[in-house]
């Protein structure tokens, strides 16, 4: 019997022990705890007030009390107003787990075919290194996977490689601009390091112009222009950022004109963009 089982079971015991009164599974109303309070499954004490002749906060620590001592699967109880917070012992936790460990189709759907799903997951970009975020994601999408097929799903696994866009301009500008030539080879870097490297470096270096041109007469006119009554010159430059990268930046310029060749075919670009991310996929590997 599952835990819900067990609870109404003992609700029904407690009721029948504490105020002589037979009530029906259908007849308990009972959830989730809310977040905001301590316990596993809340109980609503409001309708038993009818019979018990009592209010509500008493009945709950009453029936609280019944539970813990004659229901070894609940281990604390807690009240607020009528509602009663049950908390379920560790023990039955950790037997319902053994007991999954145990059972090599736990929760699988017997026969038929529901479908078929496709789960796409991790998808890196080819402008920086794998990092914990991406395990993350693929133990997810991998976990995902699984699921489905155990509800009777045929699952396709696949997964993009996000590499192409601004973000892959970025670095890919940064190397032409300031690489001198260098490769993961001759920095014995990892190739995919090695391109995230120059993503940050752009970053760096975008940054260093976009605090040098808001002291410029031109970023002084656009925030007199621009800024909103009450707004600090902090807050206006933070949020005026990729306005700034659009419309008034060289090296976003740059960046725009870059993926403008690669978007028209240019030879020089495409075969820059096939050597570094001919670089990060041997870095994934």
């Amino acid at each position: 019997m599952n835990i819900t089982g067990i609870i109404q079971n003992g609700v029904i015991e407690a009721v029948k022990s504490l105020y002589g009164e037979d009530i029906a599974a259908g007849q308990i109303t009972m959830n989730v705890t809310r977040k905001e309070f301590e316990g596993d499954y809340t109980v609503v004490t409001f309708p038993f007030t009818r019979f018990a002749k009592k209010k509500p906060e008493a009945i709950a620590i009453e029936m609280g009390g019944y539970l813990v001592k004659n229901v070894p699967q609940i281990s604390g109880f807690n009240v607020i107003q009528g509602f009663l917070n049950l908390a379920v012992a560790e023990s039955y936790w950790r037997d319902f787990l053994l007991g999954m460990a145990g059972q090599k189709d736990f929760g699988r759907v017997a026969g038929g075919h529901r479908g078929k799903v496709m789960v796409e997951y991790c998808s890196p970009n080819t402008n920086k290194p794998l990092h914990l975020g991406h395990i993350r994601n693929i133990l997810l999408g991998w976990s995902c996977s699984q699921l489905y097929e155990a509800a009777g799903y045929e699952v396709v696994k696949v997964q993009i490689v996000n590499d192409r866009g601004i973000a892959i301009c970025k670095s890919m500008l940064a190397w032409q601009k300031w690489g001198g030539g260098a490769t993961p080879e001759s920095t014995g870097t990892k190739g995919d390091h090695f391109a995230g490297d120059y993503y940050v470096l752009f970053e760096q270096k975008f940054k260093e112009e976009y605090q040098a041109w808001q002291a410029s007469a031109g970023g002084v006119l656009v925030f007199e222009e621009k800024v909103k009554d009450g707004q600090t010159k902090e807050d206006f430059f933070k949020k005026y950022k990729n306005s700034y990268f659009n419309e008034h930046s060289e090296l976003g310029r740059e960046a725009r004109e870059m993926l403008q060749k690669w978007e028209a075919g240019d030879e020089a670009t495409l075969a820059l963009w096939k050597t570094m991310n001919g670089w990060v996929y041997a870095g994934f590997e």
